[in-house]
């Protein structure tokens, strides 16, 4: 069974996790075969929107604790499968579609630091997101410490990552740590609904927009406001931005091209 399945149609790559009986625990596989799903959408032009998701009980409740004992105490193993790690979720978040995940049951540890490197969240109404590390004496090796707090800010990703605790659906709303809660039963319409209404959308500007948001996080002001500068006089000699702009003036939809 493979560890993470991919399907493409009508636009949308729907990626999931797909562990159940392991609670979707992080693996050398699973990484291996979540960056073999990310190849596959880079070079597919018929996926403009990205969904994931989990299989199972649960969308992901961190690393599988089987490796980490096995890898911890060898300095080599450990060090490929973190540099592993990073590369494959940094993958994940540099994807040049937009990225919905959608979660339920638990994203724990591992499973809240792959929410962080999606670009839009979803959680089910009864899911529980938070990191467990503390509770164990460990510590936040997938980009918790670093993408945590540029999301939510130091004070609560203090509060998370010392304490060791979790947050309710609604609670990670309040937050900022997730962007809508769906009724129980309803998330993943809530997850395709987003993404087909993003299908239609520019996958230029998209492109675009996502990753000048992600670097201004980078950069200080002046520098982002240079590179925004630069990307838009690009973005506006393009076809889309062409399209846009007759379809405003003609009072009409716009058709986008697919790629």
């Amino acid at each position: 069974m493979t560890p993470v399945t991919l399907d493409i149609k009508d636009g949308i790559a729907r990626v999931a996790l797909n562990r159940p009986a392991q609670l979707n625990a992080i693996s050398p596989e699973l990484l291996d075969a979540l960056d073999a799903a990310c190849a596959a959408i880079e070079t597919d032009d018929g996926a403009r929107v990205v969904t994931l998701t989990g299989n199972g009980r649960v969308f992901c409740a961190g690393a599988d604790l089987k490796v980490v004992q096995e890898y911890a105490p060898d300095p080599v193993k450990w060090r490929t499968f973190m540099a592993e790690w990073r590369r494959v979720f940094d993958r994940v978040e540099r994807l040049p579609r937009p990225v919905i995940a959608g979660v339920h049951g638990l994203a724990l540890a591992g499973g809240l630091e792959l929410t962080l490197v999606a670009d839009l969240v979803v959680a089910d109404v009864e899911a529980r997101i938070g990191d467990q590390h503390a509770n164990f004496g460990l510590l936040a090796g997938g980009g918790g410490s670093q993408r945590l707090p540029r999301v939510i800010g130091p004070r609560r990703a203090k509060e998370l990552m010392l304490l060791g605790g979790w947050v309710t659906a609604e609670q990670a709303l309040a937050w900022g740590l997730v962007n809508r809660v769906a009724p129980a039963g309803r998330l993943e319409d809530t997850v395709m609904e987003i993404a087909r209404a993003l299908v239609d959308k520019s996958v230029s500007a998209g492109r675009s927009a996502k990753m000048l948001v992600n670097r201004a996080l980078d950069v200080d002001l002046a520098t982002g406001l240079d590179l925004e500068a630069a990307e838009v006089a690009r973005h506006m000699r393009g076809p889309d931005a062409a399209e846009g702009l007759a379809a405003f003036v003609g009072k009409r939809a716009p058709n986008f091209r697919r790629t």
